[in-house]
């Protein structure tokens, strides 16, 4: 009797960031088009998958339900390692769950997916605002997206503004600057990722996604993906 083949899926020789980037943006683009070709979802691909996986990207974003990642990037089973919180905010569990990613599964991009109109961003800011405190542990998440608050005061004082106007906690404006920190506090707090990054492998990047239109807009990069996000 014959051994069984691996059934394993094959791992692409090379897959830098750029590829793997350019592989979310074009799914995106089909989700936006209203054109997804639901990838990687047959019964063989499932088979494949069963021994292993090798994902491409690791994606780290809020838990908000209206933001499921292999969905608004038309990816399927084994193409992305997601991880996920309210408001996409870091612990020790989450920096290990990404290092699993990229270390053992060999996934050379990290997304950190942010969103508009977002329940954690939006909580902070009135915490900000007001001094008013959320409810039970919903006061954790709080807690951890403000220190991101530091990125916009320290922005203000080097253009010369002021850092106690409410301007500086509009939700908006705090969504990005949270995407932006997070990015960097990935890479600073791993030493895996940073090294990885700097080795040329692996690009982390901070990505914002508008509920309404459905596209998913870049504001940040570690690394080199091919694409600048100041456009």
């Amino acid at each position: 009797m014959p051994a069984p083949s691996d059934p394993s899926p094959k791992v692409p020789a090379t897959r830098t960031p750029a590829d793997s980037w350019a592989a979310l943006r074009a799914g995106n683009d089909r989700f936006v088009a209203g054109e997804p070709e639901h990838p990687s979802q047959s019964v063989d691909r499932r088979r494949e998958l069963a021994f292993s996986q090798h994902p491409h990207t690791v994606i780290f974003g809020c838990s908000d339900s209206r933001v499921a990642a292999e969905i608004i990037f038309d990816q399927g089973l084994g193409d992305v390692f997601v991880v996920r919180t309210a408001g996409h905010v870091v612990d020790t569990t989450v920096i290990g769950s990404i290092e699993y990613g990229t270390e053992l599964l060999g996934a050379s991009l990290v997304v950190v997916l942010g969103h508009d109109l977002c329940g954690a961003i939006a909580a902070t800011a009135h915490t900000l605002a007001t001094g008013e405190q959320p409810p039970g542990f919903v006061r954790a998440v709080v807690d951890k997206v403000i220190p991101s608050v530091a990125d916009l005061t320290a922005a203000a004082r080097r253009a010369g503004g002021g850092d106690d106007g409410t301007a500086l906690y509009d939700p908006a404006t705090l969504r990005t600057a949270h995407v932006r920190h997070t990015v960097d506090v990935l890479a600073g707090y791993s030493a895996a990722l940073r090294e990885r990054v700097e080795k040329g492998v692996l690009a982390i990047v901070g990505v914002e996604y508008d509920l309404a239109e459905g596209n998913a807009r870049l504001v940040h990069v570690l690394g080199d993906v091919g694409e600048d996000p100041r456009g």
